[in-house]
This record gives C-alpha cells, sequence and structure tokens, in this order.
C-alpha cells in the first residue's frame, strides 16, 4: 500500500501535514505527536525580523470553530534558524517554512536567508497586507500575485507553495496568477474573514475587530474552492481548511488535493494529524486502494 505523495520532486511518506500558525514549529507538540510519522511539519510564519503580533484580546471561539488576529507574531528568521530548524531536524519528516512579510523586499530577506539552510519547502502567506499597496492583501489582487510569486521564484533555492487566500470572487483567478508566475505548489485555503461580537460587554471579541475563521465550518467552502482550482491549474495543491479527522482530510484529496494540512483542530485534539495518517491507511485497506494517487482528483 502506497501513501507516498510527490510535491514539485519532494516526496512524503504520506499527504499529510500541519497547518502553518497551529503547530509552532513542532516543539510544543512533540510530547503528543510523533513528528516522524507525518509527511511534513509546516512551520508558523516566519518574517525577516521579529513581529509583536495583535493586541489582545487575539482569539474567540465561535459556532464550529475560532476567529484568530494574533498578526503572525514571531521571533524572526535569526531565532527560528538557530532553534527551530535544528530541532525538526532530528525527525524524519519534510520541513516546510512558512514565509510572511509586509513587502516584496520582506519575503526576498527571508527567502535568501533560507536558500543555504536544511528545510525542504517555501509556503509563501500571501494573506499578509501588503503596506506599500495600502494594506491590501498580496493575495487580493491577481497582478500582485503573479508578481510576488516570481519574484520569490527568482530567489528560492526550494520548491515554492503559494498560499492562497480565499478572500477573494474568484479563486482561480488568483490561482493561474500564481502559476503564472512560477509556483511548484499551491496550498488553500487560509482563513475567511471574520467577526465576533462580545453581546455581554458590547465590544469586539478581539481587540483586532476582525480576524480569520478556521475550524470545520469553513471545510465546504474549502472544500470548493480545491476542487475548482484543481480543475483550473497543472500544478499541485495542499488542502485544508476545517479538517478533524480522516473523513475530511478524504474529501479534499478526492476534490484535487495531492496532500493536505490539518490547523484549528490540532488546538482540542493533539494527535489529530497523526489519527489522519492512521485513519487514510484505514480507508485505503477497507476499499482496497493500493496508492493512493488514485484518489487525488478521482471526484470530477
Amino acid at each position: 500500500m502506497n501513501t507516498k505523495v510527490n510535491l514539485a520532486g519532494v516526496e512524503l511518506k504520506n499527504p499529510v501535514m500541519t497547518a502553518s500558525g497551529t503547530f509552532g514549529s513542532g516543539m510544543e507538540y512533540s510530547e503528543f505527536v510523533d513528528l516522524n510519522k507525518l509527511g511534513a511539519v509546516v512551520t508558523k510564519g516566519v518574517a525577516n525580523v521579529p513581529w509583536p503580533g495583535n493586541p489582545t484580546p487575539r482569539i474567540a471561539e465561535t459556532y464550529g470553530g475560532m476567529i484568530n488576529a494574533v498578526g503572525l507574531q514571531n521571533p524572526g528568521i535569526e531565532v527560528f534558524a538557530k532553534r527551530d530548524i535544528p530541532f525538526l531536524r532530528q525527525y524524519d519528516t519534510k520541513i516546510i517554512v512558512n514565509v510572511c512579510g509586509k513587502s516584496e523586499e520582506d519575503y526576498i530577506d527571508v527567502v535568501e536567508r533560507l536558500a543555504d539552510e536544511p528545510v525542504d519547502m517555501l509556503e509563501i502567506n500571501i494573506s499578509c497586507p501588503n503596506v506599500k499597496e495600502g494594506g491590501i492583501a498580496f493575495g487580493q489582487d491577481p497582478k500582485a500575485v503573479e508578481k510576488i510569486t516570481a519574484a520569490v521564484k527568482k530567489r528560492a533555492k526550494q520548491p515554492v507553495i503559494m498560499k492562497l487566500s480565499p478572500n477573494v470572487t474568484d479563486i482561480t483567478e488568483m490561482a493561474r496568477a500564481a502559476e503564472a508566475g512560477g509556483a511548484d505548489v499551491l496550498s488553500l485555503i487560509n482563513t475567511l474573514t471574520g467577526m465576533k461580537i462580545d453581546i455581554n460587554r458590547r465590544t469586539f471579541a478581539v481587540a483586532n475587530k476582525t480576524g480569520g475563521l478556521s475550524g470545520p465550518a469553513i471545510r465546504p467552502v474549502a472544500v470548493r474552492m480545491v476542487y475548482q482550482t484543481a480543475n483550473a491549474v497543472k500544478i499541485p495543491i495542499i488542502g485544508m481548511g476545517g479538517i478533524t479527522c480522516a473523513d475530511d482530510a478524504l474529501e479534499f484529496i478526492l476534490a484535487g488535493a495531492t496532500a493536505v494540512s490539518v490547523g484549528t483542530a490540532n488546538f482540542h485534539n493533539p494527535k489529530t494529524t497523526q489519527e489522519v495518517v492512521e485513519g487514510i491507511e484505514n480507508y485505503m485497506k477497507k476499499y482496497g486502494v493500493d496508492d493512493i494517487n488514485s484518489l487525488i482528483g478521482a471526484v470530477r
């Protein structure tokens, strides 16, 4: 039974990875999850300098998920390279570094700094606000998507994954723009913009007013967007958005995803990723599937 999948020449032992921002760099979870069993660990967003993140409160529970406005708090690339990469290198799993920035130069700084580091792939978070363009996210303008993708690809030594924002009119337009810019892989979806109001305090539940909605509530939207994107581009897709079990993950794979990322579920069940790996194997045994690749995009 083959569970290996290939992302732009990088072979994963299985299609299950963590979603950026929900797993740190694996340190906090390593006592609960055997990282060796995962296809890849995707790190929290890394910027060229330390980011303090947004004011608190930054997280609020909501029906079927949560809203977060953490603001990509991170210690910056220097600390990350010294502390987190050596930690992850102890394990037999692929390392995917999520990169964030406020300008094209920010992204390039990190990508160049990672060129000689022993990491397998880069995931570029283009849901970040582009400070030079009045704060609109890089991922909400197809021209900006193609431009930032091309700029990163020019300097990256590792294969490049572009992480798409769902907060757009047509996800396939952004996917095609990333493909045109030279993206090796796409990952989707990032969080949907949401809001929660505390009716007793008569104020916003998170200090930022709005935040990113994640969790099971967004899964049907994510599956639809992965399906649309798989039919619009020729490059592989990593699907994510509300995966809590193997059944959820298999929906994404059947819709066209080569691999999947588990995010919010890690907060209430740290073992989710491992359970998804085992659940996919059980499904393959049950239905006599010899090769997971035969399931990718099987629903047309």
